[in-house]
């Protein structure tokens, strides 16, 4: 016959406990009885003769075990009482936890019963919360990831079937060939930016620092994106303090290359594009201002999230995963982010690191 362990209940359990103290605690005062009758300190010898006002038939050594005896039942009984009582709202938690592990996110719990429970029970609504925000972000990362890959890949296998027939002018056939060319190169970025995304998630310490100009890398960025402005009419107002950085010089240039492209996409045709980079009390600081459209609350709190992007209509070219990036890398370079906008006013990100 095959024995099956189980592990008690957090009733039974306390229940135990109290019936081993009580029964403890009495043999070890009969124990102590028995020492000092045997020492001749104190004489409990009557407790083990009849006793003659009672015509020898009472025994108070029985009284006293009787007395015990109700003594244990009662006191387990009421342990048991109480324990259950003080042990419903680590019930409730237990059933919530299995509600949670189904799938249930919106699942909550009352705070209740003593002050740890009450806290505990405060602290498991706000994972419940938080892993709730986590599902929705899983789910629209998805969605997103989907939609990102399936446009440029539905886009070129339609205009690749079209070159295939035939039939087309010779600036028909240039004008498709180009779109493809651009869905290939924008599958490509987008491929890109998850492979660096996801090594820059798996990356704990930095370990590859060396003294750099910080403000010539920053200039490099600027120039490398001049395309991109020099196209829209946009001008950059940069004023840069000479600063000596140590870090990783290619993890930080994706930085500044990924505001600036972010700044450029969101300004209108001959907008402005401040960029500032400061020391101070031994921090570096790094602004970009633009006079672009701006952003609400809601925006500004997700602009970090994967594939979040506050244009739903996607009039603007990008997947977003650019600020996703940058929040990645300055994370492990234990600096800190800081985002002011204003829907119609623009916006300015603000990167603070650390100089070692």
């Amino acid at each position: 016959m095959k024995c099956v362990k189980k592990r008690l209940g957090l009733t039974a359990t306390l229940v135990l406990y109290v019936f081993v103290i009580m029964v403890s605690a009495m043999l070890l005062s009969w124990i102590f009885m028995a020492v000092l009758d045997v020492a001749g300190i104190m004489d409990f010898s009557g407790l083990r003769r009849p006793a003659p006002e009672y015509g020898g038939v009472f025994h108070p050594f029985r009284g006293f075990m009787g007395l015990v005896a109700f003594s244990s039942v009662f006191g387990v009984a009421l342990s048991a009482f109480l324990s259950k009582r003080t042990l419903k709202p680590i019930r409730k938690l237990i059933d919530a936890t299995g509600e949670i592990a189904k799938g249930d996110f919106d699942t909550r719990v009352e705070p209740q019963g003593i002050r740890e429970l009450e806290q505990l029970s405060i602290s498991f609504n706000k994972m419940a919360q938080e892993l709730s925000s986590i599902e929705t972000l899983r789910s629209d990362f998805v969605n997103n990831f989907s939609h990102k890959f399936k446009t440029p890949i539905v886009s070129i296998r339609g205009f690749a079937k079209l070159l295939r027939e035939g039939n087309l002018s010779e600036a028909e056939q240039r004008e498709y060939l180009e779109i493809i060319i651009a869905e290939s190169e924008r599958l490509a970025n987008l491929s890109t930016s998850i492979l660096n995304l996801s090594k820059y998630e798996a990356i704990e310490i930095v370990s590859s620092k060396a003294p750099y100009q910080l403000d010539e890398q920053i200039r490099q960025a600027v120039v490398i994106l001049e395309p991109k402005w020099s196209a829209k009419d946009i001008e950059i107002d940069i004023t840069l303090d000479e600063i000596t950085f140590c870090g990783d010089e290619n993890l930080l240039q994706q930085i500044w290359l990924n505001l600036l492209d972010n700044a450029v996409k969101f300004t209108p045709m001959g907008g402005t594009i401040t960029i500032g980079l400061s020391e101070q009390n031994g921090t570096v600081k790094f602004a970009i201002s633009d006079t672009g459209v701006g952003m609400d609350d809601n925006t500004r709190a997700h602009i970090f999230d994967k594939f979040y992007q506050g244009d739903k209509s996607r009039t603007h070219a990008g997947n977003g995963l650019g600020l996703s990036i940058v929040g990645r890398i300055v994370e492990l370079c234990g600096g800190s982010n800081e985002v002011e906008s204003e829907q119609g006013k623009g916006s300015v990100f603000t990167v603070t690191l650390l100089k070692h």
